[in-house]
């Protein structure tokens, strides 16, 4: 796989509030619901996320992260929870969005705003978020996935960059290339 064919899904976006971002959409094919349970449930997102997170479903609700290779354990605040639909909480300086739609009763629209604390790191947290969204994809498909934390064997150095080469937005430290 080259930079040239890495087919890059976030995009990368500043917010009316003058914020940065990168956002990334998908469509499931399964109801809202379950989608949710995907987002919020820790054992669910053990197999795609980042880190492990315990969520207290409030505003103003811990959650705990951990288990992280590149991150030491932390915690975090809800900022909004709308269930099905929404949740919103702070994340080592960022905020992480997650809006679920109901297409219709079998089908959601996924959309995931990672709101950055600073610009530089829009190119690697898109490309980590592009592997973690994989391993999602493959989850909501029923497939096995390694999960984000896959090694060597994963893609994320190409994807981090297309990035570069699509003028996302650089200059962080990026944990094993730094």
């Amino acid at each position: 796989m080259t930079a040239e064919r890495t087919a890059l899904t976030g995009t990368y976006l500043t917010l009316d509030d003058g914020r940065p971002a990168v956002r990334f959409s998908r469509t499931y094919d399964h109801p809202v619901a379950r989608v949710w349970e995907f987002v919020t449930d820790p054992e669910e997102l053990a197999g795609w996320f980042p880190s492990r997170a315990e969520i207290e479903l409030r505003p103003g609700g811990t959650i705990r992260f951990s288990g992280d290779p590149n991150m030491s354990d932390s915690t975090g605040r809800v900022i909004a929870v709308d269930p099905p639909r929404h949740l919103s909480f702070d994340w080592g300086g960022d905020e992480l969005h997650f809006d679920l739609e109901a297409l219709d009763g079998k089908r959601t629209q996924f959309t995931l705003t990672n709101v950055l604390a600073a610009e530089d790191t829009a190119a690697r947290n898109g490309a980590g978020w592009e592997v973690c969204l994989a391993a999602l994809d493959a989850k909501v498909l029923g497939r096995h996935s390694p999960g984000p934390h896959t090694g060597a064997g994963a893609p994320w150095r190409e994807i981090y960059r297309a990035y570069l080469a699509a003028g996302v937005p650089s200059g962080a430290q990026v944990p094993g290339m730094d």
